[in-house]
């Protein structure tokens, strides 16, 4: 009888393992994959983190490598944002609210990096990686899949009339919101995915916090997409 139950509460625990505590720590680990630092060391062997702002997003991947590296680098960003969702309803059987958490975690990991931790003048550590646009597309996309058809033709048109990358990862993030925010109201999508949002937002402004400095100060540089593609800097 003992027995019987020892293996009930081992078993228990094993299933909350597995379906709730082991998604976190692949969707912040699958996030932290610095896929732009890869793809412009192939492409140009240069270290992304010494161009322009030194993160690892599409934008300064372009800046670095061309046209091509930033495209290759937003859709793998992307990828993972969605991967981490598919991943963590494969093994939570579909909670929404792990999901939400493993689709914020997918996001702070991008921007926090567990793979590029290093120590500054101080000793302190310090995380690099991008500013969360992308992989906030992607863990909508992961969380509701025909939330891109509002979110990306958005930022798109933002990206080419504005010009601020940064100003276009914010858009990204706060589409995000609106979407879910609606969706939430109308109980067609779990308020989880709301908290998910709302989370991302603060993430892409913590982490673009320098850029709304130089934005007030008039300073923040212009993506020119337009002379990327004049000067064909495709690799």
């Amino acid at each position: 009888m003992v027995e019987n139950e020892t293996n009930y509460i081992y078993k228990g625990f094993q299933n909350i393992m597995v379906k709730l505590l082991l998604p976190i720590p692949i969707a912040y680990l699958l996030g932290s994959i610095p896929f732009g630092l890869l793809i412009v060391h192939l492409i140009s062997g240069q270290d992304v983190r010494t161009i322009e702002s030194g993160r690892t997003g599409g934008t300064n991947a372009m800046r670095a490598a061309g046209i091509l590296a930033g495209l290759v680098t937003a859709l793998l960003d992307i990828l993972k944002g969605a991967a981490a969702i598919w991943i963590s309803r494969a093994l939570s059987g579909g909670n929404d609210w792990v999901s939400a958490i493993c689709g914020l975690l997918a996001v702070i990991g991008h921007n926090y990096s567990a793979f590029l931790i290093r120590k500054d003048e101080n000793g302190k550590l310090c995380f690099s990686g991008g500013a969360g646009g992308a992989t906030t597309l992607g863990v909508a996309i992961g969380l509701w899949a025909q939330s891109w058809l509002i979110i990306f033709p958005l930022a798109a048109i933002f990206y080419v009339v504005v010009g601020y990358a940064s100003l276009t990862t914010i858009s990204i993030a706060l589409s995000a919101t609106c979407v879910f925010l609606c969706r939430a109201i109308q109980g067609k999508t779990p308020w989880a995915y709301l908290l998910f949002s709302l989370g991302a937002l603060a993430a892409v402004l913590v982490a673009l916090k320098p850029n709304l400095q130089r934005l007030k100060d008039g300073t923040e540089r212009r993506v020119n997409l337009l002379k990327h593609l004049i000067n064909r800097r495709v690799v």
